[in-house]
Parts: C-alpha cells; sequence; structure tokens
C-alpha cells in the first residue's frame, strides 16, 4: 500500500467518523415518502440529486446498500472510502474516466433490483445541470428516476463549484422526494437527452426548493415559539 493509499484510508475512517458525528446531533424530517416507498414496491431504481447534496444524505441515507455512482478521480477515492463505511456500495467511472464501463455495471445492477444514485451535475459540473449518464442509466436498465433533495438550517456551503452543503451541529435537515420520472425505454438517445434533460432539471430544482421552504418554515416555527 503506497503513502496516498493510505491518506485516503484515513481520510475515509475520519471523515465516517465526523459524518456520524455530527449527523448524530440533526433532526431529520421526510416529505414525499410515498414517492420513495413506490419505487421500493416495483424494484431498482436511481436516486437522482445535486452533488452538493452529498454529505448529509451520506448520513440521512446510510445502511441501506445504496449503489452509488463515484468519479475515478483522487476526490472519489475519498468520498469512496466515507461511503463505504456509511453502508453504500459504489461503482467507479464519470464521463471522462471509466465512463463506458460504469454505466454498464450500472445499468445491470438496476436490471437487478438495485437501488442506484447519480448525482446527474457530478463530478465537475456545471452546477445544477444534469449530464448524459443519468438518463442513459435510466433507460437502458428499464429504471424509474427519483428526484430527491435535503435542505438543511442551520448550514454552511463551501465556495466549491457544487456550493458543498454542510448542516452545522443541532440542524434541522429535510429530505423531499418528488414523483418518480418513468423514461420511455425505445426513445433514441438525441431524442430523449433533448426531451428528459430539462425535464429531470425541473424536477430536481422544484424538490430543492421544497426542501428549502420547508426546512425554512421548520426553523421559523421553532423559533416563534421559543423552540430549538
Amino acid at each position: 500500500m503506497d503513502s496516498w493509499e493510505r491518506k485516503a484510508r484515513w481520510i475515509g475512517r475520519g471523515g465516517s467518523a465526523l459524518v456520524g458525528g455530527l449527523g448524530a446531533t440533526w433532526r431529520a424530517r421526510v416529505l414525499g415518502g410515498e414517492h420513495l416507498a413506490a419505487c421500493r414496491s416495483r424494484g431498482g431504481f436511481i436516486h437522482a440529486f445535486w452533488h452538493g447534496q452529498l454529505l448529509p444524505l451520506v448520513y440521512l441515507k446510510r445502511n441501506q446498500g445504496i449503489v452509488v455512482l463515484v468519479s475515478q478521480n483522487r476526490d472519489g477515492e475519498y468520498i469512496t472510502q466515507v461511503i463505504h463505511r456509511k453502508g453504500f456500495r459504489t461503482v467507479r467511472g464519470s464521463t471522462s474516466r471509466g465512463g463506458f464501463r460504469s454505466l454498464i455495471e450500472m445499468v445491470r445492477l438496476g436490471r437487478q433490483g438495485a437501488e442506484l444514485a447519480i448525482t446527474p451535475d457530478g463530478p465537475r459540473g456545471p452546477r445544477h445541470a444534469a449530464q448524459a449518464g443519468l438518463l442513459l442509466v435510466a433507460q437502458r436498465a428499464r429504471v424509474p428516476v427519483l428526484p430527491m433533495a435535503v435542505a438543511a438550517w442551520p448550514c454552511r456551503r463551501l465556495s466549491s463549484w457544487d456550493r458543498f452543503l454542510i448542516p452545522l451541529p443541532f440542524a434541522r435537515t429535510v429530505i423531499v422526494y418528488g414523483p418518480a420520472l418513468e423514461i420511455p425505454p425505445d426513445l433514441p438517445t438525441d431524442a430523449l437527452l433533448a426531451e428528459w434533460t430539462p425535464r429531470v432539471n425541473a424536477a430536481l430544482m422544484e424538490v430543492t426548493h421544497a426542501a428549502e421552504e420547508a426546512v425554512r418554515a421548520w426553523a421559523g416555527r421553532d423559533s416563534a415559539a421559543g423552540g430549538g
């Protein structure tokens, strides 16, 4: 094992412990849980959410065996080391490195009924702009896309391209699920991307705004009532 691999493992251990300790202080609510239940009742599907919301979801969706598409760069290795310790599985690849093989593997797992997770604006952006991989996997695996989002208050956002979300200790967190998107299985690729990329973007922005509004309302009610 070289020094970089040792570093990645130490980051994984430390990051997992940090996420676990921080997440244990959060309060969580779920809206639209019926959409998640409907997807689980039928088999495989894809959790779709923006890259910047990854950290709270690592804790809130832990130990569910979800398969996450993670890039093959060093940042992806650090993420992998953390999320494996939180009960996720990973497929490594992106549009720039290992993309074709990773998409084929995600399709295979989706057809077997696995719950998948893809951040359609990852790994490098642009922020809140879906790329082709999500739709290609959904169509070829014949599984629906479940749009979801998480918001938190109080929180911090990094200055990174994705405005990475970090809920603070004792934050309120809200997950919102939207209606699943059923991707036409026989639509040609050009038409698929032209027609469905805007729909995916709109669905993800809708649940993102809903989560942000819900967490602000929750925090405001607690503040008005004198609660914490």
